[in-house]
């Protein structure tokens, strides 16, 4: 009895150990997409003040030659 209560507390511990691991992996995920977020505003908004619009509307564009 005593060595399967001893192996429990190992796979308890190991498992808390990977859970953590993991809680890591995951945090550091997280602060990875929210930078990229960031960065994709920031280069959005940059384009947006550059070149509010890098496609005219149509009204905008002549009439093809053959009109």
């Amino acid at each position: 009895m005593q060595d399967r209560i001893a192996e429990l507390e190992v796979r308890l511990a190991f498992q808390e150990r990977t859970i953590q691991e993991l809680n890591d992996v995951v945090t550091r995920q997280q602060q990875t997409i929210e930078r990229l977020t960031r960065d994709v505003q920031v280069l959005r908004a940059q384009l947006q003040t550059l070149a509010p619009s890098l496609v005219g509307s149509r009204e905008d564009e002549p009439p093809p030659p053959h009109y």
